[in-house]
């Protein structure tokens, strides 16, 4: 097992519709996504998360719901993501395209999870039915996971 770095994905949600952002460059570019990134140096997982958010969309939140841990594993690369998956419902602002991401509404059943990563398929639907998962995802390379376990959790 090699050294992991964490991450925040923030899912943001307006029931029935969730929001997600056009990846517009570097890691991911050209899919859907929540928000999110690597956590800084004396930064907390939610801090990191909620400064993210903002960077990203534009939105501030009020409140964050920690539903989700999944790492992810390439077998080319050595470091594993440990990402920590939030939902919320409630935020201030109105989304604004930045330099890296594109947000959009979308309908929670017309979620185009075919231009989303593999496995946000396997989770995402438990989200959306606000439950708590564990998860760890192994990737050949950005289209293709070889292996993966995912279960339901009661806390995180």
């Amino acid at each position: 097992m090699g050294t992991s770095s964490l991450y925040t994905l923030v899912m943001v949600l307006q029931p029935p519709r969730i929001l997600l952002g056009m990846k517009k460059r570097g890691f991911g570019a050209g899919r859907w996504n929540g928000f999110g990134g690597k956590v800084q140096e004396g930064e907390t997982i939610e801090a990191g998360a909620r400064r993210e958010l903002q960077e990203e969309s534009g939105l501030t939140v009020d409140s964050l719901h920690r539903v989700g841990r999944i790492t992810f594993e390439f077998v080319a690369m050595p470091e594993q993501m440990e990402v920590h998956v939030f939902s919320t419902d409630s935020f201030q602002g109105t989304p604004v395209e930045t330099e890296e991401m594109r947000p959009q509404w979308f309908q929670q059943d017309q979620i185009p999870f075919e231009d989303m990563w593999p496995d946000d398929k396997y989770w995402l639907p438990l989200l959306l039915q606000g439950r708590k998962f564990q998860g760890h995802f192994k990737f050949q390379d950005q289209h293709t996971i070889v292996e993966h376990t995912l279960h339901e959790v009661d806390t995180l």
